[in-house]
């Protein structure tokens, strides 16, 4: 290896080092805290987003509750976007009038892309539409961001957390959780938006 290529080694491990503090207590505040930052720029969208879809942000979820509230959301993710991708001939968007993608290929894109592992077996230009790829593949881009994010917090929780009176461990609310970490996080509002869905299990 040259010394350029051990010098950006070092450069990135430096750069790690260096943030891991700030932007740990920065995302303990968005997910624990219980004044969010930014409030005055992402509050109220957060406070909306609570109100339309029934969240409320100080109330706990089982592990069971939790589990089922994110694997709704995706499988509701999945079925959207599967269906988007078999039914572009018909949707607004393609000015290329392109075909409805086959059915395997539309399924193995609506899971990869689900499960945020984007896997493509396609020329994206010439199979998706325009609508197919902001709507179906694209929003994936963040919503399943959000929900491994909401994944590795309930795993942490679990760890952290001690059980309540009934001896069960309570892992926050999902909804609340990809809310908070959406709306002041890069993904803000374009991921908040449609995960504020994903509500109570």
């Amino acid at each position: 290896m040259t010394a350029i290529g051990w010098l950006q080694i070092l450069i990135f491990f430096a750069a790690i080092v260096a943030v891991t503090k700030p932007l740990g207590v920065y995302m303990h505040r968005v997910f624990e805290g219980d004044r969010q930052p930014m409030p005055r720029l992402f509050g109220g969208l957060e406070r909306l987003c609570y109100r339309l879809s029934g969240v409320d942000p100080k109330q706990q979820q089982s592990w069971k509750q939790y589990t089922f509230a994110i694997l709704v959301f995706s499988l509701f993710g999945l079925v959207v976007t599967y269906l988007i991708q078999r039914l572009q001939h018909v949707l607004p968007f393609n000015p290329q009038h392109l075909g409805a993608v086959e059915p395997t290929s539309a399924f193995n894109t609506a899971v990869s892309f689900t499960t945020n592992t984007n896997w493509q077996g396609y020329s994206g230009e010439s199979t998706m539409s325009y609508l197919t790829q902001m709507a179906g593949l694209a929003w994936h881009n963040f919503t399943s961001a959000a929900a491994g994010i909401c994944v590795a917090l309930a795993v942490a929780r679990g760890f952290t957390r001690r059980g309540g009176p009934g001896g069960g461990k309570q892992l926050g609310t999902s909804g609340s959780i990809s809310t908070a970490g959406s709306s002041t996080s890069c993904c803000r509002s374009a991921s908040s938006s449609r995960w504020c869905w994903s509500r109570r299990g």
